[in-house]
């Protein structure tokens, strides 16, 4: 059930910023969390239903969450926003590198991505920094 709550909070971090910061794996964002918030979720939204925003709304406003909490929280949403739209923006970013370098490989499958990125030294530099803020090394 933990596990279930920790997961949902996490798709709901993708959507709430989109300012920029250091892009986050969902795996980073939840030892951050589980750190800072799993407290506070606990004793202060154990009872709040995970979608809409309302966990968000409920550990921002809440002055008795730890400012910790609300500092990571914020902190992290920005990072997963980040990196959700680094991965939106790869493949324009990378689009020219793509069809010079892998132009005969299928799309779809992670074959073009897999492809980008065995051809890493042949990648420009603002590909290959999309590729890493997208996460995808």
């Amino acid at each position: 059930m933990r596990l279930f709550r920790w997961l949902t909070i996490f798709a709901l971090l993708s959507a709430t910023s989109s300012a920029v910061a250091q892009t986050m794996s969902f795996e980073q964002a939840a030892t951050i969390l589980l750190n800072s918030c799993g407290k506070d979720i606990d004793k202060y939204c154990r009872n709040v239903n995970v979608g809409s925003g309302q966990m968000r709304n409920c550990l921002l406003q809440n002055s008795s969450v730890s400012a910790a909490c609300k500092t990571d929280w914020s902190r992290v949403a920005l990072a997963v926003q980040q990196r959700a739209q680094a991965r939106v923006a790869v493949l324009k970013i990378c689009d020219a590198d793509a069809r010079r370098l892998c132009g005969s490989v299928e799309k779809g499958d992670g074959q073009l991505l897999d492809c980008m990125l065995a051809a890493k030294q042949g990648v420009g530099a603002k590909c290959n920094q999309a590729i890493t803020d997208a996460g995808y090394r």
